[in-house]
């Protein structure tokens, strides 16, 4: 790793209570805006907890108000012009490309390739949800097996104003059915998470004090079955799921998004279609608010 920008505190901590490790990201003051410092952090957290034979379940959380508010794309962290070392991707590094090269080899790195590479962590993992879930911070919350909600939270994906058909872990009609997903996308809206668990994106909503009670009472009982039948359990799902299209559906759509990226920078001003972090806050701020 070169050079980082980052200069703030540990942006993902880990810690272990009885047979459960605690992944939590910790860039409270942006809302848990995930830069490509906390997407490594993450995956070595991850991969510390898949060794740890004690280990048997795995949460991930946010610290503060926040789940995530998604991407980067605006913070004093924000790192796309750094050299990691790629783990996720066969590729070459994006640093010294350019376009859609770039934007191609950096994203099926630290977004598709990340979250597609937690998704098979053969250990149970636990989303706990509050506050804003937004773009790629759905998908962070998708990857786990589980997602429990606090009352408060809230779930979008707003990237169709920026022309874009959805983030790059493209799992909407599988974890919401089509319909739905048709919907969040469509209109960009914050949806509540009452709403989210009636579409079955979410297992359980429970009031925002008693979220790490209830999460981790779910993770423990989880904890007591047997380890490598969990892990046979979760991939024969995962098969499943792929079986019904989910992994080429993201292939196709990836390559979609891509295009939308490719037809922003040739019409307009830059791969985003003109959005930045504050208009994308403003924007969501004229919708119709929380469903």
């Amino acid at each position: 790793m070169t050079d980082n920008p980052d200069h703030e505190a540990e942006v993902v901590t880990y810690e272990v209570r009885g047979p459960v490790a605690v992944v939590t990201m910790n860039r409270p003051d942006y809302r848990n805006a995930q830069n490509s410092r906390m997407t490594y952090a993450l995956d070595a957290a991850f991969g510390r907890a898949v060794e740890d034979p004690e280990v048997k379940v795995i949460v991930l959380a946010g610290n503060g108000k926040h789940f995530s508010a998604g991407h980067d794309i605006g913070t004093p962290g924000r790192d796309h012009h750094v050299r990691y070392e790629n783990k996720a991707a066969l590729w070459w590094d994006h640093v010294d490309r350019a376009g859609g090269d770039q934007r191609f080899a950096r994203e099926s790195e630290v977004y598709l390739g990340m979250c597609r590479r937690w998704r098979e962590i053969p250990k149970p993992m636990v989303a706990m949800v509050q506050g804003a879930c937004i773009a790629g911070g759905l998908m962070l919350a998708w990857v786990c097996d589980l997602i429990v909600a606090a009352d408060d939270a809230f779930f979008s994906d707003p990237v169709v104003r920026m022309g874009i058909p959805g983030v790059e872990y493209f799992a909407h009609p599988w974890v919401m059915g089509p319909r739905a997903a048709k919907e969040f996308l469509f209109t960009g809206d914050r949806f509540s998470a009452a709403q989210a668990e009636k579409w079955g994106m979410v297992n359980r909503v429970v009031p925002r004090d008693e979220l790490t009670t209830e999460t981790f009472a779910l993770a423990e009982r989880i904890a007591a079955m047997p380890q490598f039948g969990l892990a046979l359990t979760k991939k024969a799902v995962n098969q499943a799921e792929d079986l019904m299209g989910m992994r080429a559906g993201m292939d196709s759509v990836f390559g979609l998004h891509h295009f939308a990226h490719a037809h922003n920078a040739e019409v307009g001003a830059d791969s985003l279609g003109g959005m930045n972090a504050r208009t994308m806050k403003s924007a969501a701020a004229e919708g119709n608010g929380t469903k």
